[in-house]
């Protein structure tokens, strides 16, 4: 799960740059607002992203796979 959360928050800011640069400077707020949620999720331990994530059945096999394997 938290390669995808990577993956996912690494697209958003490349995309929303690229949209600031070429668009309008208002897509450099949605860049802001990812670095915002990375930086509370690593005091909190809490992301949406993750949860949504979750609810849709992305990143979770893989993860009870891995609990399943350190378990034996």
């Amino acid at each position: 799960m938290e390669k995808v959360i990577r993956r996912l928050a690494g697209a958003f800011v490349t995309i929303s740059v690229i949209l600031g640069y070429f668009m309008s400077p208002y897509w450099f707020l949605f860049t802001l607002f990812v670095g915002l949620n990375l930086f509370q999720s690593s005091f909190t331990n809490w992301c949406l992203a993750e949860q949504i994530l979750a609810k849709v059945g992305i990143g979770v096999e893989k993860e009870a796979d891995s609990q399943s394997n350190s378990l034996s």
